[in-house]
């Protein structure tokens, strides 16, 4: 029994006594041209790599920008169909005859402006009398000068704009110009 045990243990010793059988196992050393050829096949596939690795970097950012500008589309189009409401809140406001009900409309507006700033969606400043711009305004009215007016002017504001924070008309203010 005390001999099975010793064959079942291991001897390094024995993986050290090579063959000749097991010497021919063993790689041969490469020749001078071989081994530039591996090298350059080496370096053909780092390049292959890089490229690779800089074009999936490329489409990743092109791809969270994409994702990016359709999140602001979509946050846009939302908006754009509750700026009715906040319309109809300023006409309320303004036919409202009763203290209590001014204060109580004014807070729903001041209310809908917070929940437009944290959307990054501002109000476009367009008051009467300043000059015309089309890449804010709509004329969607015309009227003629009175004495004393210049044309293209803003003789009254029908509807509000609003712009997203990097520029993007939402809504054209809706304006009413003198020619």
């Amino acid at each position: 029994m005390a001999k099975k045990k010793d064959e079942l243990k291991h001897n390094p010793e024995e993986e050290l006594d090579e063959t000749p059988e097991k010497a021919e196992k063993v790689e041969e050393v490469k020749t001078p041209s071989e081994l530039e050829k591996a090298q350059a096949l080496a370096e053909d596939y780092k390049r292959k790599w890089y490229s690779v690795s800089a074009e999936y970097d490329n489409y990743r950012k092109r791809n969270q920008a994409a994702v990016s500008k359709a999140y602001a589309d979509g946050a846009a189009e939302a908006v754009l169909k509750l700026l009715p409401v906040a319309d109809n809140f300023g006409y309320a406001l303004d036919g409202a005859s009763d203290e209590k009900t001014r204060a109580g409309i004014d807070k729903v507006i001041k209310s809908f402006s917070n929940i437009l700033a944290s959307l990054g969606i501002e109000e476009i400043p367009v008051e009467a009398g300043a000059d015309f711009d089309e890449s804010v305004m709509e004329a969607v009215l015309n009227f003629p000068c009175a004495d004393g007016e210049e044309p293209n002017k803003v003789k009254q504001v029908l509807k509000k704009g609003y712009k997203a924070k990097d520029g993007k008309v939402i809504r054209y203010a809706q304006v009413a110009v003198t020619i």
